[in-house]
């Protein structure tokens, strides 16, 4: 019979068995090196923020976006609405969010122009890194063909000759469409009263019957009242036409140099994110914004494309920050 004895031959077996392990580990470091966060992303469920109540664009664009790139990384994209404070409530919470690419903001361009009329509880250039535009949303300027006005240099023409006697519509004091339209007339030199509504459907009644004389309103609610001819388009604010009304100038082509005022719809996450965790949400982004499906979807929302790099999206809310406190100011809105 054989027994078992320890002793040296043990040993050696046990100095073999951990040679070999340490081995193993030292050549999977640099395969372990080699998986970068942005590679497992994501690794949870995503949180979408959306600072408006349900139905707006800027709650239907990333719920259209979103379902095709859930598809494509295999996890779920959780479309939560936090209205209230102006947006400030869903705005502080990705802010502080962890920077792990799980938490994400879906805003309109008040990102930016929100702090230049009010004092909110965070930066958008220090708080927040870009990952790209989902889109940008033409505002149309609508007129009842009663005014007897035909072209955006009519509208202005009869402005002056009656000065501050004009009056236009506004969903909302500062909101991108009320300064779209401020940057407007300070760029045509013009006096008027501001009219604001909860809403383009109660504001767009309102220019139906003639009270108030115009609006810059966003394209879709718009569209069937122009077909009908109830309504008239002049301009867009856009920097460039929308596909939707190719007939239609933009403001500047109308005659108005800097009067353009792109209303987006951005995707920003908080500043800490690591860029290559930014590269890869851009990246999947990207792919679900191209998607045939999604672009049509898209252009039926009257949503026209806006792809930017992370770089170049910082860039221009860094750019817009200072152009809304300016506008802010010279139309008597800005923060005391």
């Amino acid at each position: 019979m054989h027994r078992w004895r320890s002793g040296a031959g043990s040993a050696a077996v046990v100095m073999a068995a951990t040679v070999a392990s340490v081995l193993i580990m030292v050549a999977a470091e640099p395969l372990l090196a080699q998986v970068s966060p942005s590679q497992t992303w994501p690794t949870k469920r995503v949180q979408v923020i959306v600072p408006f109540s349900p139905g707006s664009a800027t709650d239907l664009l990333p719920r259209t976006v979103f379902e095709h790139v859930s598809a494509k990384v295999g996890q779920t994209f959780i479309i939560e609405n936090r209205p209230g404070g102006g947006g400030a409530m869903g705005v502080s919470a990705v802010a502080k969010a962890e920077p792990d690419g799980h938490t994400i903001l879906v805003h309109s361009n008040a990102l930016v122009t929100a702090p230049a009329i009010q004092s909110m509880p965070y930066d958008p250039v220090q708080d927040f890194a870009g990952i790209t535009p989902l889109g940008n949303v033409p505002l149309v300027l609508v007129i009842s063909p009663d005014k007897n006005i035909k072209t955006l240099k009519e509208l202005v023409a009869a402005a002056k000759a009656k000065p501050g006697s004009i009056n236009y519509a506004a969903a909302g004091i500062g909101t991108p469409p009320h300064l779209t339209t401020e940057r407007f007339r300070l760029a045509a030199q013009f006096e008027g009263q501001v009219v604001p509504f909860k809403g383009a459907p109660e504001a767009l009644t309102e220019v139906l019957t003639g009270r108030v004389d115009f609006y810059f309103c966003p394209i879709i609610p718009a569209m069937p009242f122009i077909r009908d001819g109830k309504l008239l388009a002049l301009a867009v604010s856009s920097s460039k036409r929308a596909s939707a009304l190719p007939d239609v100038p933009t403001t500047v082509e109308a005659g108005f140099p800097n009067s353009d005022f792109d209303f987006w719809i951005g995707m920003v996450v908080p500043k800490k994110t690591p860029r290559d965790i930014v590269a890869r949400m851009h990246q999947e982004t990207v792919t679900g914004l191209q998607d045939p499906s999604v672009k049509e979807k898209l252009a039926k929302l009257g949503v026209e494309e806006m792809i930017m790099k992370p770089e170049d999206f910082d860039a221009r809310i860094a750019r817009e920050a200072p152009i809304a406190v300016n506008l802010a100011k010279a139309v008597g809105i800005a923060p005391k």
